[in-house]
C-alpha cells in the first residue's frame, strides 16, 4: 500500500532537541513572504478533479503509521484514525506538544532504523524525526515517507501556508475530508478575527533568550494578529537588550516560559534586569509553546491570544 510522496524538504521549523532550541527557535524558522491582510479565499477547483483527489487519498489510506517526531506527532493524531497508528514519538507526550492529550496510550518508538523496521510500517511520518537521511533509508527499505513541510505563512494561495500543509498531510494520511474540514475551520477562525488596528509593536521572547524578525512563521503570526514587529531585523537573533534600554515594544508574545524543558540559564539574554522589565509589564502575552512549537492549524491559538491580549 503506497502513501502519496512528498518532495524532500526541511521540518516545519522544528530543531531535534526539545530543551533550549525548541525555545529558542520554536519550530517556526520557515522563511516566507509578509501575511495577507485577510484569509485567502479557496482555490476554485474542478469538482471531477476534487472528486479524483478524494477517491485518490482515500484508496492510498495507510494502515500501519509510524510518526518520528513531535511535529509529524500532531498531524498523524488529529488527521489518522488511533487503530492505524502503530507509534508516535516520545515527544508526543510532552508539554510543547500540542496533541499530547491524544497520544495518551499510544505506543512510543525511538526514530531508530532498527526500532521502526520492525514494527513493519505502511507509512513513515516525520520532519526532522530519524536525520536527513532518514527518508532516503526508509524508502529504499520499501517504506513510504511522508515527510512535513515547512509552513511559512499563515494563509495565502503560495506553497507553504498553513492550509496547503495541512492539505499535504491529509492527503497524503489517506484522509482528505478531514483536511478540508480543519482547514475551513482554520480559516473561518481567521475570518473572525478582530485585527488590531492600533499599530501597537509586538517582541517575541523564549526563555532561551531568542527572538526574531521578518522571514519566519513568528513574524507572520504577529503580522496576522495585527501587530507590527518590534524585532525589524530578519531572522532569528538574540533579544536586542541595547535598543530595549531606551526603546520598548507595545506588548511582548512570551512563549514557552511554561515548559520544564526552556528554563534559561545564567547565560540567557532573558534573565537581563532589561529583559525582566519587559516581561513583568502589563501587556505581557503569554503564549503556550504547544501552538508556536511546529506549524499547523494550532498557531491560530496563538494569534487570537495576540489579538486579544495586552490590552491594559
Amino acid at each position: 500500500m503506497r502513501a502519496r510522496r512528498s518532495p524532500r524538504r526541511g521540518p516545519a521549523g522544528a530543531l531535534p532537541a526539545a530543551g533550549l532550541w525548541l525555545a529558542a527557535a520554536g519550530a517556526l524558522a520557515a522563511c516566507g513572504g509578509p501575511a495577507p491582510s485577510a484569509p485567502a479565499p479557496p482555490p476554485s477547483v474542478d469538482a471531477d478533479t476534487e472528486g479524483q483527489r478524494l477517491e485518490d487519498a482515500a484508496s492510498n489510506r495507510p494502515r500501519r503509521i509510524v510518526s518520528l517526531d513531535y511535529c509529524a506527532d500532531q498531524y498523524v493524531l488529529k488527521l489518522a484514525d488511533r487503530e492505524d497508528i502503530l507509534a508516535v514519538s516520545p515527544d508526543a507526550v510532552k508539554e510543547f506538544s500540542y496533541m499530547r492529550a491524544g497520544a495518551a496510550g499510544v505506543p512510543s518508538v525511538r526514530p531508530l532504523a532498527e526500532d521502526v523496521l520492525i514494527l513493519k510500517p505502511d507509512l513513515v511520518v516525520r520532519s526532522y524525526g530519524g536525520g536527513p537521511n532518514a527518508a532516503a533509508f526508509f524508502e529504499r527499505a520499501g517504506v513510504p515517507v511522508l515527510q512535513v513541510g515547512w509552513a511559512s505563512n499563515v494563509d495565502s494561495e503560495a506553497m507553504g501556508s498553513i492550509p496547503s500543509l495541512i492539505r499535504h498531510m491529509a492527503d497524503g494520511l489517506g484522509r482528505p475530508e478531514r483536511g478540508d474540514a480543519l482547514i475551513g475551520e482554520f480559516r473561518a477562525r481567521l475570518a473572525a478575527l478582530r485585527r488590531r488596528e492600533d499599530g501597537r509593536t509586538a517582541l517575541y521572547m523564549t526563555p532561551a533568550g531568542v527572538t526574531t524578525g521578518p522571514g519566519s512563521l513568528v513574524h507572520e503570526m504577529l503580522v496576522a494578529a495585527g501587530l507590527a514587529n518590534f524585532q525589524e531585523a530578519p531572522g532569528w537573533r538574540s533579544l536586542p537588550l541595547e535598543q530595549l534600554a531606551y526603546r520598548q515594544p507595545d506588548l511582548v508574545a512570551a512563549a514557552f516560559f511554561e515548559t520544564l524543558t526552556s528554563h534559561p540559564d545564567a547565560w540567557s539574554a532573558s534573565r537581563h534586569p532589561v529583559a525582566r522589565a519587559q516581561l513583568a509589564g502589563p501587556d505581557t502575552v503569554a503564549l503556550q509553546g504547544a501552538w508556536t512549537a511546529c506549524g499547523g492549524w494550532f498557531l491560530m491559538d496563538a494569534v487570537e491570544a495576540l489579538a486579544e491580549g495586552g490590552t491594559r
